[in-house]
């Protein structure tokens, strides 16, 4: 359940982050660089939700519960 848990907040959080990180980037056509463009979402708090998202999905799919996984032998 706690997997099932990280799994679905993570992709909510990469979702939001993502969608954010994809909405600025009309800063490009706008005259900003890509390094501009790097500098500005490295300050957005709503930017730092994909990676943060990304890594509650890695956990929810590899952290393991209390059962033993080979209890088919």
């Amino acid at each position: 359940m706690v997997r099932l848990f990280f799994l679905l907040t993570g992709f909510g959080f990469a979702v939001i982050g993502g969608i954010s990180v994809i909405a600025y980037l009309n800063m490009l056509p706008a005259g900003n660089g890509v390094a501009e463009y790097l500098l500005f979402i490295s300050g957005r708090i709503e930017c730092y939700l994909l990676p943060a998202g990304i890594l509650s999905i890695w956990l929810g799919i590899y952290i393991t519960g209390n059962r033993d996984e080979n209890h088919f032998s």
